[in-house]
């Protein structure tokens, strides 16, 4: 296969995209929890989604066979990840965050390897696997060498979040023969994790007793600024 000048267009818009929001997180993160800040980032998305449905004449997904699987991935791809990436950016750099999130891939072929027949591991990518964990062994070996403390913890909370990736790329095949399009695969997912995600900020993050964002931290969650990143000069 080989990629058009659209496709290279579009994968370094999506860079840009998936890196400028942990810079958004980072700045968000300061004022609002982690949990809030998730139910903030897909209840905004799955909204924008649905609109976009709506334009396109695309039916929204309803069907109750649908829903355990969108609970499924919804966990799997949006609550426990970006829970565990928000956290972690309280106590890591988010440029730190970004990098250890690009171990995604590593984990997705390890877990394929093991859940898929189809997927087995080749013996380059098991070299290539074998040197991206050396690359992470050197990220977190001088904080784990001074002793466990939040850093290291940070970075495993990374580390578990590009692993639950993984796992939501494995099972995310199983919506080939359902009949949906992406974007609606996409919109019950973010619906899903919401709906997952209001119970437990009412009872962890108490939303209400929290005081009102700074505009900064407003604009950084805005939904438009997560489509349109702006980096710090």
């Amino acid at each position: 296969m080989r990629m058009s000048s659209r496709d290279w267009i579009l994968l370094c818009l999506l860079s840009v995209l998936w890196g400028g929001s942990f810079f958004l997180v980072a700045v968000a993160i300061r004022q609002l929890p982690p949990l809030t800040l998730v139910a903030l980032r897909t209840g905004l998305a799955a909204m924008a989604l649905g609109a976009v449905l709506l334009l396109r004449g695309e039916a929204l997904p309803r069907s109750p066979r649908h829903a355990g699987a969108f609970l499924v991935m919804g966990t799997l791809n949006n609550l426990l990840p970006f829970s565990l990436l928000f956290w972690a950016q309280t106590a890591i750099a988010s440029g730190l965050t970004a990098i250890l999130n690009a171990t995604t891939p590593i984990f997705s072929i390890i877990v394929a390897h093991f859940l898929l027949a189809d997927e087995r591991m080749a013996p380059h990518r098991a070299l290539g696997i074998l040197a991206g964990f050396l690359g992470v062994v050197v990220l977190l070996g001088g904080s784990l060498l001074s002793g466990p403390g939040i850093a290291s913890l940070g970075m495993l909370a990374c580390l578990g979040a590009a692993l639950s990736y993984g796992l939501a790329g494995v099972y995310g095949r199983r919506f080939r023969d359902m009949g949906l399009s992406a974007t609606q695969v996409a919109f019950g997912q973010l619906v899903a994790t919401s709906l997952l995600a209001l119970p437990l900020i009412g009872v962890v993050d108490r939303p209400w007793s929290l005081a009102w964002p700074g505009l900064p931290v407003i604009a950084a969650c805005w939904p438009w600024r997560w489509s349109r990143p702006r980096w710090p000069t």
